[in-house]
């Protein structure tokens, strides 16, 4: 069989190639074998990638046991905790583009056979997957494993509880000393935040769409299994390579129905529904909000994990994590997708639904006895949205369901926040934040730092949240993103004004404007699109580039 590092290494005319790749310490052995380019985004800034040198050491020591030659490389990583509340956020989103541009011109450039991808995270995790698709290289996903739960006076806390505790500061109800003992709990080591946040949902996509090893997104970042899962992952790239199994063989439209319904079933993080349709468009696959509508409706809530409820994702794992979950969810999946771990995905389903619990408390349900009969995710739709918005409907509060109120508009995420701390914001107010979605952002982004503010102050179930920008796998409350058409597009959110009206309705999926069309179009001939943020620079080629939310804010021309 040809590969594409022969290109590299074979021949007379090919002497200078290997001249290089000598200088590396490769001898005739080391060349005569496949090349198996692991991609890492290790740093020593991002707690959720600090340790992944050992584990990509770990992942050679496997693609050396099965036959192969490792060459390691290195792509960018951007911690979302780290980047938010100030303009570093603008960065995050487009970071993904620039993994998946850099794994896949490395690839092209070096001709690897295949590829062992280790990341942790929100935007690298999805980046690297696309870049999977983009090759179409044998390839296994290789994530990085959550963090240990922080523990504090008998309490589990984590990143979230921290943000909120600065709302709870700022209303009086915490000392900074109880602010500071909680910030010192509540990371204790590497690993992405414990909670079922965008990192960790995505880690579970990857495994429930076949790409990554069973097992492989809940065990936690420093523990024994996550060292083997390393190795067996450098294993299981040489295996798929020899089987000439490819990541567009696994993931197909079927495999992407599972891995949403998993992702309903969990509560995840709403920011799949950008990262699961832009894998999707790379595969060449049909998969975008409505198929996320279409199945929340079909697809049960089976566990509540932070910031939802009380369990992270250590607890998932007792249970018998993904795994466990998909057996719940079995009469609904399609078990005959291929995976690189097995036969196919029927190998990474766990015996049975696992019982375990915690105080009592189950933490895998079942779908007879789910914690609701509908998907953690819910997609809105009305004259405000008419391509849709989401909401992470399993962190809603019943009372917050359905909610009526006038606009408090902000046109940027720092207005509302000084508004927030100058008690501008009353209670019953629909906030409304505009031009922050993929291009008026630019970079769409998260609102971690507003979101937390209301979640843990005295605004927590009496105000709802409207934006076209996005909001952290960590966010709780009635919270609606991935407003589409953006604001900056002329979507109507550029529209809004202070006091009107707006209604939503997550079980009838609807979000309106109750301002007669008549007045929307007479404001619509005095608008105009707001000033560009920025001037020069990666963001400004990225909101030239960059298309709707709706579509997973994949670039134009992909």
């Amino acid at each position: 069989m040809s590969l594409p590092s022969d290109q590299v290494k074979k021949g007379s005319a090919r002497a200078p190639q290997r001249s290089l790749l000598r200088a590396l310490g490769l001898n005739d052995d080391d060349l005569s074998r496949p090349l198996v380019g692991i991609a890492n985004s290790y740093n020593t800034v991002v707690p959720g990638h600090v340790h992944l040198d050992r584990l990509a050491k770990l992942a050679a020591d496997g693609v050396r046991a099965a036959g192969a030659t490792p060459m390691e490389f290195n792509t960018i990583g951007i911690c979302d905790g780290l980047a938010m509340g100030h303009a570093g956020m603008h960065a995050s989103l487009p970071s993904r583009e620039v993994v998946a541009d850099s794994v896949e011109l490395m690839a092209l450039a070096h001709g690897f056979d295949a590829l062992v991808l280790i990341a942790s995270c929100d935007k690298i995790v999805p980046g690297m997957l696309m870049a999977a698709c983009r090759l179409n290289l044998p390839a296994v996903m290789l994530t990085g494993g959550p963090m240990a739960t922080g523990k504090l006076e008998g309490k589990a806390v984590d990143l979230i509880t921290v943000f909120e505790g600065v709302a709870k500061v700022q209303s009086g109800q915490w000392s900074e000393e109880q602010l500071a003992a909680l910030e010192c709990a509540a990371c204790p080591g590497p690993g992405s935040c414990s909670g079922m946040f965008t990192a960790n949902t995505m880690a579970c996509m990857s495994e429930a769409m076949g790409l990554a090893l069973p097992g492989g997104a809940s065990a936690l970042a420093q523990s024994p299994k996550r060292a083997e899962l390393a190795q067996a992952s450098g294993m299981a790239a040489v295996a798929a390579l020899k089987n000439n199994l490819r990541p567009l063989d696994i993931l197909t439209k079927e495999a992407f129905f599972n891995a949403c319904r998993v992702d309903l079933a969990l509560g995840g993080s709403t920011n799949t529904c950008l990262h699961l349709p832009a894998i999707a468009h790379e595969a060449r696959v049909e998969f975008g909000l409505a198929d996320f509508d279409r199945l929340s409706k079909k697809t049960p809530h089976l566990a509540k994990l932070s910031p939802a409820g009380e369990f992270r994702m250590e607890h998932l794992d007792a249970a018998g994590g993904v795994g466990a979950v998909m057996k719940a969810l079995e009469p609904v999946l399609d078990t005959t997708c291929k995976a690189v771990g097995g036969e196919s995905l029927a190998d990474y389903l766990a015996p049975e639904v696992s019982a375990y619990a915690v105080d009592g408390k189950r933490v895998i349900h079942t779908m007879e006895a789910p914690l609701s009969a509908q998907g953690g995710i819910a997609v809105l739709k009305g004259n405000l949205a008419p391509d849709g918005c989401v909401v992470k409907a399993a962190a809603v509060a019943p009372e917050m369901r359905s909610f009526s109120g006038p606009a408090r508009v902000f046109d940027c995420e720092e207005d509302a926040v000084a508004a927030y701390n100058d008690e501008v914001i009353q209670p019953g107010e629909m906030i409304v934040v505009r031009y922050e979605g993929p291009a008026g952002g630019p970079g769409m982004r998260e609102m971690l730092a507003l979101t937390a503010l209301v979640s843990g102050g005295p605004l927590d179930g009496k105000v709802a949240l409207v934006t076209d920008g996005r909001f952290s796998g960590g966010s709780r409350g009635a919270a609606i993103g991935h407003v589409s058409p953006e604001a900056a597009a002329g979507g109507p959110m550029c529209l809004v004004q202070n006091g009107d009206i707006i209604a939503l309705d997550i079980e009838a999926r609807s979000i309106e404007l109750k301002v007669a069309e008549t007045e929307l179009e007479r404001r619509r001939q005095d608008w105009r699109p707001p000033k560009a943020k920025f001037t020069r620079g990666a963001l400004v080629r990225y909101a030239a580039l960059v298309g709707s939310a709706a579509g997973g804010a994949v670039l134009k021309g992909n």
